[in-house]
């Protein structure tokens, strides 16, 4: 008999977070943000799934039939997949087996059903059916034969039943999109017998489909209190169980002639416990029997999960922007009245949104141009939320040091950026500055944070950007808004997939003082939490808010580029004879025989594998090496069923990932937040979000390539979403040659926002120092006379040092070319403003007015 074991130390700190939810409310009542998210009552199904055969399967053994299974993925209601057993050498294989499930109705059920060719090294995927079980009618048995290849006869046969469960309906908290179930902590010991045997034995502890996964350990004698705990998060809906095996490891001698020993695995028992079987908030003691002859002793406890979620379940703005934005009104007012002599009231102020695109330190050196030319202006106190990628979050972070950067001259913070522009970098790879760099990643991964190449490129832009150690991080910068004296910053990433390019699928991520999070899936986290271990929209274990230069490394992570994405760029041309989503994803929905279309229904779909061979190669050519990966916030929560009804989702394409629920974020470990650039190089997406209800956006555009990009980009993103955006319509000429500004409004549709486009042009400024002023010297013509765009240029992206007049022009061109606008600007600001009082006038009448019937009489309106 065994009694004792040991675990690793990731795991002690983990033991107190048990009773997290029992002893820490106060905490939690304090961090709590304001509540967005409803409950809601639905009942459970029993599914049985029968697999009953497959037909004129051909598989990729030139010498024999095929070998074929079925996996069954449902990973809603199982944590594990189920497979059939293998019928050898068939081209028409049956099985005839069931698997059983309970699925909650909540939830979008996605069941799919992957054709294996059995092999001795790697069993080659035939084929995969993404099959909604929502297709399914309760209380009816449905045959449905799924054609496995477009251009064969091979078909995959199933049957489905679904019944309602006889277990009672369940509480789920949703926003429409996630759902969160209720979660259950497992906590305890496994004691120590000192009277027993010891020896080189290794205890095995899983909880399938928890956040833990599985904790193997050595067991030995000689351990503290401590050695023995063990903690395991797991969805309730699941019936969890806590599995137990023992190994011991032998050491035999590899050959008569040598005394060097192997290592053999002997497998001794194992045994199971079902959470279900533990009483709440009570410590029971267990004798779990693994075998005939092995016994382990544990002393266990479980705790239920509070209701009150540490992640915001919502599409509201968080209370910190709320707050804000009370209070810029107030200064947007007396703005607009000082420096346009226009007079409002705070409520219908416009809200005005300056977007900084990226282009890496030629970016940031622009935007301080761009934006000292609106202080200039007096419009700075105009704007509302100021939002950047890459170079232009550098910009962003560095001036949000200064809680009143807006407010004073910008002299003193184009004097930094230039003393950092101008200055050498060689430091940076110094022999004292890497020892430095390898001191804080090591502290960063002993406190638990996953570090990665965007980490290093973090400090070396620290480095670049202040010459020292910046401690600063991105909630410090609440003071910055606390009084509503700056514009409300938006820093942007996106969210990745591995093997994904970002043009087929990003998702993107907003970073503000106060939260950060998706506003795609209306889940956000407390900026002081970003980086700390979120399940099921609880805070497992709380790390430290990285630095700021951490996150400055993945908003402009220029290397975290994909290889394929490289070669595009490029050479004009992806690689060809790799997958796209669309190559190897068909459509082959029969819904409609059945009953009538329901648009909350997903269309079944097929999933056509490239091979090994082009599978090696994927991996290859699209893995993100450079990617930063983070903890998953929200892990865990699972997609809604109806989630496909809310535009940001464009599972409308049958082959884009949005499709696939069991793909999506939720279901994933981790996240890998890169570059907004490698989506939309502006940050259009989070400030054309409904909840801003942006009037005015001035999109300043940094990059070399074609000056409309984004905004094509952008246009295209909003129509497969529905979101009004003016259309762009510029001339073949304004495309080679374009000019300072452009200014595009929807006049029929007022919810588009009136936007101002500022390519980066050096066109007027070569004779004019100012607007309306001539360059009259030699010297000062020799200032403006340069070349942006060239080979030799000296602001191409990946170059981070300029020589003095390089920074200097740069700077004065982009505040130059704001100046020589400003009357387009207060043409656009007066026009928000009479559409802004002519909607806020429209909401007033229609509250003012309300239905009144007669008996007898046709519904009628009066005011």
């Amino acid at each position: 008999m065994f009694r004792a074991a040991s675990l690793p130390v990731r795991a002690l700190p983990a033991v107190a977070a048990v009773f997290l939810w029992k002893n820490d409310k106060e905490r939690r009542r304090a961090a709590a943000p304001p509540r967005s998210w409803r409950k809601e009552v639905h009942p459970y199904y029993n599914l049985n799934v029968t697999v009953l055969r497959a037909r004129n399967i051909k598989g990729v053994d030139m010498l024999s039939e095929a070998d074929c299974y079925v996996q069954l993925r449902l990973p809603t209601a199982s944590p594990m997949p189920f497979r059939t057993k293998v019928v050898y050498n068939s081209s028409d294989p049956e099985w005839n087996e069931t698997f059983n499930y309970r699925i909650h109705s909540a939830v979008k059920n996605i069941l799919e059903l992957t054709l294996y060719d059995r092999d001795l090294v790697l069993d080659d995927k035939l084929s995969s059916v993404v099959f909604d079980i929502g297709n399914i009618k309760p209380g009816q048995t449905t045959k449905r034969v799924f054609k496995l290849n477009p251009k064969d006869k091979e078909v995959l046969e199933v049957e489905f039943n679904v019944e309602e469960s006889p277990d009672p309906p369940s509480e789920i908290i949703t926003n429409g999109v996630l759902v969160a179930h209720p979660c259950v902590c497992v906590g305890g010991k496994v004691k120590c017998d000192e009277n027993k045997e010891n020896g080189d034995y290794i205890l095995k502890l899983a909880v399938p489909g928890s956040y833990e996964k599985q904790i193997s350990a050595p067991m030995k004698q000689s351990q503290t209190e401590a050695d023995g705990r063990f903690v395991f998060h797991a969805d309730k809906e699941m019936s969890p169980h806590l599995d137990v095996c023992l190994l011991k490891t032998l050491k035999v001698a590899q050959n008569d002639l040598g005394p060097e020993l192997d290592k053999r695995t002997l497998f001794l028992g194992k045994g199971s416990v079902p959470m279900s079987s533990l009483p709440i908030g009570q410590e029971i003691d267990i004798d779990l029997p693994l075998s005939k002859h092995y016994v382990v002793n544990m002393s266990m406890t479980k705790e239920e999960s509070s209701q009150e979620l540490d992640i915001r379940l919502g599409f509201a703005l968080s209370q910190g922007e709320r707050d804000f934005l009370e209070k810029r009104k107030e200064i947007i007012a007396q703005s607009l009245k000082d420096a346009l002599d226009l007079s409002t009231a705070p409520d219908q102020v416009p809200v005005v949104a300056v977007l900084g695109s990226g282009g890496g330190a030629r970016a940031m050196t622009s935007f301080y141009g761009s934006l000292k030319g609106l202080q200039d202006l007096k419009l700075l106190d105009s704007i509302t939320y100021l939002s950047g990628v890459s170079g232009s979050t550098w910009c962003m972070s560095t001036l949000y040091e200064d809680p009143d950067w807006s407010s004073t001259d910008f002299t003193e913070p184009i004097t930094r950026a230039r003393r950092s522009m101008t200055s050498s970098k060689s430091g940076a790879f110094s022999a004292e500055r890497l020892k430095q760099c390898s001191q804080q990643l090591m502290a960063l991964e002993r406190d638990g944070h996953k570090v990665n190449f965007s980490d290093l490129w973090g400090l070396v832009l620290e480095y670049f950007l202040h010459q020292k150690d910046n401690p600063a991080k991105l909630s410090d910068q609440q003071i910055c808004v606390s009084r509503g004296q700056n514009p409300y910053p938006i820093y942007a990433g996106v969210n990745v997939r591995v093997n994904i390019s970002g043009g087929d699928f990003a998702e993107w991520c907003e970073f503000t003082p106060h939260e950060v999070g998706f506003r795609k899936y209306g889940a956000f986290i407390r900026t002081e939490d970003f980086g700390s271990e979120f399940f099921m929209g609880h805070l497992i274990h709380r790390r430290k808010e990285p630095k700021i230069c951490f996150l400055q490394g993945v908003w402009g992570s220029a290397f975290a580029a994909n290889l394929d994405e490289i070669w595009a760029r490029a050479s004009g041309t992806g690689i060809r004879w790799l997958n796209s989503l669309t190559d190897v994803i068909r459509v082959i929905d029969d819904c409609r025989k059945f009953h009538f279309h329901d648009p909350t229904r997903l269309q079944t779909r097929l999933v056509m594998p490239g091979g090994i061979i082009s599978d090696i190669f994927q991996d290859f050519f699209k893995s993100r090496f450079t990617a930063g990966e983070l903890y998953n916030f929200t892990r865990g929560l699972y997609l809604y069923k109806d989630y496909m009804g809310v535009r940001e989702f464009v599972a409308w394409k049958g082959n884009h990932l949005d499709a696939f629920p069991n793909l999506l974020t939720p279901m994933e470990e981790n996240l890998y937040l890169v570059d907004g650039g490698f989506s939309i190089n502006s940050p259009f997406p989070l400030v054309l979000q409904s909840q801003r209800d942006v009037d005015i956006i001035l999109s300043f555009n940094y990059s070399w390539q074609d000056p409309f990009e984004v905004l094509h980009l952008t246009s295209n993103y909003c129509k497969e979403r529905g979101i009004a955006f003016p259309s762009i319509s510029v001339t073949e000429a304004d495309e080679k040659h374009p000019k300072e500004c452009y200014m595009f409004m929807d006049d029929t549709n007022p919810k588009a926002p009136i936007v101002l486009h500022f390519p980066l042009v050096n066109d007027t400024f070569r004779a004019y120092k100012e607007p309306g002023v001539f360059r009259e010297t030699d010297e000062e013509k020799v200032f403006g006379d340069f070349v942006l765009k060239n080979k030799d240029s000296p602001y191409r992206t990946k170059n981070f040092t300029y020589e003095l007049l390089d920074f200097n022009r740069l700077v004065e061109m982009n505040r130059y070319n704001v100046l020589n606008n400003g009357q387009m600007i207060t043409s656009a600001f007066k026009a928000a403003l009479e559409r802004k009082k002519h909607k806020m006038t429209h909401r007033g009448l229609n509250k003012k007015t309300k239905k009144v019937k007669k008996p007898g009489s046709q519904t009628k309106t009066s005011a």
